[in-house]
């Protein structure tokens, strides 16, 4: 359970090297410099990443998690989208220089957040444990049931603290630790990174001239996709949104291969070219948008949902290095894939794509309508 105090040191601590590494892009004089940069703003992303959804979910009613954690993800489409209409008209210096100044606004206001009730109630402030949860319920709720609920749980985390590591064995602490980094790396081998990174280039070999626009849209597609999310995860359920996200990825990736296969051996100037250059943009929009649905934001809510209270920091944090790492490797790899076979490349994500299905329908159970001690409480 990450205390209001951590998380303010966290994210601030996150936020001085996103300004040094935004730094170090825009004034850089070679490479080295880049790679720098990128070095430090993974860093501070990464820490970003793990703290704030784990913080919503501690502060957010059962019945509003879902659309809470949600918005995070919304957030980092709004930025995506932003950034690409940007990079059409600003150069990559200024572009640098501008991502300084939600870094600097972040300091500041991350002294307006509020304690998390967990978190006082696991430090003995009893009476400001209270008062928290009823500011963020409302005055006129009742919250004698919550507050139980959150005393018995922080009760029985007081009795044992720390774990061995043959004790992550148990089904308590193993099953919500592979279902955590199962759904986080599972979502960065679908190859939506390496996707959104070499779109322009992807759009370029579809035969659509204008990619940049084209990108700008993807981002678009992504940002309606994700708000629908927002208010569907709380009504429709995590699992259910998993399942038709998955489903949808891989039917799209297979449309986008069958049509690069089909594409790459016939004449270029034939009407059949056309129609599978039109067909495989179609996928690419349907893929943006089947991930948005589910697999973009609703890792990140089961994430911080399951994971026992003992293990959540030091689990959460594997989890988010887990998924950062697979995002590093598809990026690496994806221009090498596409130049070596564009129908290939989405075949082998489609490929991951059906695997994720299966290990959704298989191992995520649905946490819709409960509370985080009642999560905990099921593993047992």
């Amino acid at each position: 359970m990450l205390s209001n105090v951590f998380l303010l040191q966290s994210l601030m601590i996150a936020a001085i090297p996103n300004i040094i590494g935004w730094l170090a892009i825009s004034f850089a004089n070679d490479s080295s410099f880049l790679f720098m940069g990128r070095l430090l703003e993974g860093f501070g992303v990464g820490v970003i990443s793990y703290t704030v959804p784990v913080y919503i979910a501690e502060i957010a009613p059962q019945n509003m998690r879902g659309a809470l954690g949600s918005v995070n993800q919304l957030s980092v489409t709004i930025g995506i989208l932003l950034a690409y209409t940007l990079g059409m008209f600003v150069p990559w210096r200024i572009l640098s220089v501008l991502g300084i100044l939600p870094c600097s606004i972040l300091i500041p206001g991350l002294f307006f957040i509020p304690e998390s009730p967990r978190w006082l109630a696991k430090m003995g402030k009893i009476e400001d444990f209270e008062s928290s949860l009823q500011v963020l319920r409302g005055f006129e709720t009742d919250i004698s049931a919550e507050v139980n609920e959150i005393k018995r749980s922080v009760a029985s985390s007081r009795r044992r603290t720390t774990i061995r590591f043959a004790e992550i064995k148990h089904k308590r602490y193993s099953v919500p630790l592979m279902i955590g980094i199962g759904l986080l790396i599972l979502q960065q081998l679908s190859g939506v990174n390496g996707i959104f990174f070499y779109a322009a280039s992807i759009f370029k070999a579809a035969g659509l001239k204008n990619s940049n626009l084209a990108t700008c849209g993807l981002g678009a597609v992504q940002v309606v996709a994700t708000g629908i999310t927002t208010w569907l995860t709380d009504k429709a359920g995590r699992r259910l949104l998993l399942i038709i996200s998955a489903t949808g990825m891989t039917i799209s990736l297979l449309v986008v291969s069958v049509s690069f296969f089909v594409k790459d051996n016939i004449e270029e100037a034939s009407h059949l070219h056309f129609v599978m250059s039109m067909l495989s943009l179609a996928g690419l929009v349907a893929f943006v948008l089947a991930f948005s649905l589910g697999m973009g934001a609703i890792p990140w809510i089961i994430m911080s949902e399951i994971l026992p209270v003992n293990i959540k920091s030091l689990a959460g944090s594997t989890a988010t290095l887990a998924n950062w790492m697979t995002s590093w490797l598809i990026t690496m790899t994806a221009s090498l894939m596409l130049n070596w076979s564009n129908g290939g490349t989405f075949a082998i994500y489609a490929a991951v794509s059906m695997g994720t299905l299966l290990f959704v329908c298989l191992c995520v159970p649905e946490t819709k309508g409960r509370t985080l001690e009642e999560i905990a409480f099921s593993f047992r």
